[in-house]
């Protein structure tokens, strides 16, 4: 099951927060796609449940014992996790403004949440345009706090692995024992601009 290829490459801001979760801590992997992040986490040693609509992208992971793939409609249906809660929860390229209070409640003392997608602005790079689906700025601040600690926050313009304009956060629930970073392997400080 190696990440390799450009379909499976991580997010960079995934993989730089992704030593921060702690191995055998189940992530919920939020409209998973291919499953960058799901195997990505399964091969640190962590659990992972995969949820999206179409699970095609996934098919080749039916059998990986760390993985448990889970198909729902996140927009038209009933959250399929309902009183669950999750160490981690990695959200990236995916806005639902309808599920961010779901997933907030969704997370674990001391869990932390990875959330990177498109913000307003990057309609002059294609898609996504609509509105609906670009943050406005400081849109994940606000959704985070005051509830969870904010480890680390951008909004800007990247220009790989495509030119776009993202808003992306670490944050985590205080549990009295919050995210070793003493692990985090850099850069220092923690980004939070």
């Amino acid at each position: 099951m190696s990440v390799s290829g450009a379909l499976h490459t991580p997010s960079d801001w995934v993989a730089r927060f992704a030593p921060l979760v702690p191995a055998g801590r189940t992530v919920l992997d939020v409209a998973c796609g291919n499953g960058r992040h799901s195997r990505l986490f399964a091969e640190r040693g962590n659990r992972v449940v995969a949820v999206d609509i179409d699970l095609r992208g996934v098919a080749d992971l039916a059998s990986e014992p760390r993985i448990h793939l889970v198909q729902a409609d996140l927009e038209g249906a009933d959250w399929p996790f309902n009183g669950r809660r999750f160490g981690t929860i990695v959200v990236t390229n995916y806005l639902h403004r309808p599920l961010l209070p779901t997933l907030l409640s969704a997370i674990e003392p001391g869990g932390l949440v990875i959330y990177e997608t498109f913000a307003i602005g990057n309609q002059r790079f294609g898609k996504p345009s609509n509105p609906a689906y670009l943050l406005r700025p400081g849109e994940l601040l606000a959704w985070a706090e005051p509830e969870l600690q904010v480890i680390a926050y951008e909004h800007g313009e990247i220009a790989s692995p495509k030119a776009a304009v993202m808003q992306r956060l670490v944050a985590a629930r205080d549990a009295g024992d919050t995210p070793d970073l003493d692990g985090y392997p850099g850069p220092w400080p923690l980004p939070r601009a």
